[in-house]
């Protein structure tokens, strides 16, 4: 494959190197750094003329100047004559902003959407958008891809009783999701409604479904300051579940999550998270708790990587 080129930002440079490897292929060379004023600089270290070039640059860490850092790549490839620029993004940044849910409140996921394409990017891959109409804010292809293949594997892998298991969204918005995992394992299904007094901070749950004497399976797209994911756990346990295990795509841990999750113990000694675990999206930061796993899922993305490089799109 001499005309890919795979370059990786500054926000996740172990995933890209990890993706490169897997293909057989050399990380592209490139200097990013910053201005006296801050300002991003980006120097392109080879030649991208008439290549494949595809950016691995996740939403997570400074997101802000990742964001940029990424948009600035991806026009120097472009008017250095790549014939192709393929954005690699598999935590897509403002994602959670996709709607108008407030008066006056912006729409960020679409003015990001509208930055990447005017920034000359053909092709977006991400993986588990928090909201799946984010791929209509585009006018060039988007490839979502899904945990679903890893979940079901490692639930089968990993989880004994998983026959006897409820898969639980944390939310009313995963619903979805978990209904096509529970569907593919022949197993029941649940939901939490939450509501929320401001943001990043639940005020009440109610339980949608059984638990009681089962393995609860909770699975989510996105996993911040965990408030939501350690209330749901303790909704669970309360309810009658046995263990209760979360399985999430990006773990961003911010603030106080970790804090949360190590104190997400019941009094009766039943642990609340038997385990949680985490795909490999955004750089992991130093989980101090033992009931946390990490596992690393590339498969989708470089199966994906392989489709767009033969075709035509």
């Amino acid at each position: 494959m001499p005309n890919i080129k795979i370059f990786s930002g500054s926000s996740h440079p172990d995933l890209g190197q990890k993706i490169a490897d897997r293909l057989g292929l050399e990380l592209g060379k490139v200097v990013t750094k910053k201005f006296s004023n801050q300002e991003t600089c980006v120097e392109i270290g080879e030649s991208v003329r008439g290549e494949d070039v595809y950016i691995v640059q996740s939403g997570c860490g400074e997101i802000n100047d990742n964001l940029m850092e990424l948009l600035i790549m991806i026009n120097a490839c472009k008017i250095a004559s790549a014939s192709r620029v393929t954005a690699v993004i598999p935590c897509f940044p403002y994602a959670r902003q996709d709607k108008k849910d407030k008066s006056r409140a912006p729409i960020s996921a679409k003015l990001v959407a509208n930055m990447l394409s005017v920034s000359g990017a053909n092709h977006i891959i991400t993986m588990d958008l928090h909201a799946s109409q984010i791929q209509g804010f585009f006018d060039i292809p988007v490839d979502n891809l899904y945990a679903e293949p890893a979940v079901l594997k490692w639930i089968k892998e990993n989880i004994n009783e998983w026959k006897n298991c409820t898969i639980v969204s944390p939310d009313a918005g995963g619903a979805k999701r978990v209904t096509s995992i529970a569907d593919r394992l022949n197993v029941d299904f649940a939901l939490i409604h939450k509501e929320r007094k401001k943001a990043n901070e639940v005020d009440r749950m109610v339980l949608v479904g059984d638990v009681k004497d089962r393995v609860a399976i909770l699975v989510d797209d996105m996993a911040d300051t965990c408030g939501t994911i350690c209330h749901a756990a303790d909704k669970l346990v309360s309810a009658g579940a046995t263990k209760v295990y979360a399985i999430l795509t990006h773990g961003i841990f911010s603030g106080p999550a970790i804090t949360r999750i190590n104190n997400a113990c019941f009094e009766a000694g039943v642990c609340n998270f038997q385990q949680a675990n985490i795909l490999h999206t955004v750089p992991v930061k130093s989980l101090d708790t033992p009931h946390s796993k990490v596992f690393l899922y590339l498969d989708y993305f470089l199966h994906c990587t392989m489709i767009v490089k033969t075709s035509k799109l």
